[in-house]
């Protein structure tokens, strides 16, 4: 993926993206809104293990969201195997600097097709905590659909929280799909 949008640029992680990624990844705030597999505090250590992890994906579904080609986030697929190889769960994070320009929308808006395009998928699912109301706005202006609500689901930071998840799903595959199956 190499997609420009108006204020940022998509691409592959690379290695000389250390210590950009250090600098915005190592955030609390960043943190209690994702998995526990991203780390906090996020050290050198943590960052080189995540570049090396992303440049050895094949296929690639972890990208850098760049300006003036710095890393400032990154935006990912997690694709999922056996009946339900035709979903992926989407994510995502941004440098908390970054937060409320927009940039995150047109991030999605411009990276779902290409996901939809190029990894033969029906649905992206993009779970969301609770208490991460930008992530529902950013969701539901993107055309993902509230699709449940999972009730005290995950705990994080000590705290029980309800798991909105967001699903998109690719109309066009399901639509040929459909017409191969008659």
């Amino acid at each position: 993926m190499d997609i420009q949008c108006s204020k940022v640029k998509i691409r592959p992680w690379q290695n000389s993206d250390k210590e950009s990624l250090l600098s915005h990844a190592n955030n609390r705030k960043i943190w209690i809104n994702l998995a526990d597999t991203f780390p906090h505090p996020y050290s050198e250590q943590h960052a080189m293990f995540f570049l090396s992890m992303v440049q050895e994906q094949n296929p690639l579904t972890s990208w850098a969201i760049c300006i003036e080609d710095r890393p400032i986030g990154s935006v990912g697929i997690n694709l999922k195997t056996d009946i339900y190889r035709k979903t992926a769960e989407f994510g995502y994070w941004l440098g908390e600097e970054y937060w409320g320009q927009g940039i995150m929308s047109e991030v999605v808006e411009k990276s779902v097709p290409y996901i939809f395009a190029n990894f033969n998928l029906v649905r992206l699912e993009a779970p969301v905590i609770e208490w991460n109301r930008a992530s529902m706005r950013v969701m539901k202006k993107c055309g993902f659909q509230q699709e449940a609500i999972h009730k005290k689901a995950v705990i994080k930071d000590g705290v029980l929280g309800d798991l909105y998840y967001f699903v998109r799903l690719n109309t066009d595959a399901i639509s040929a799909m459909q017409k191969e199956s008659v």
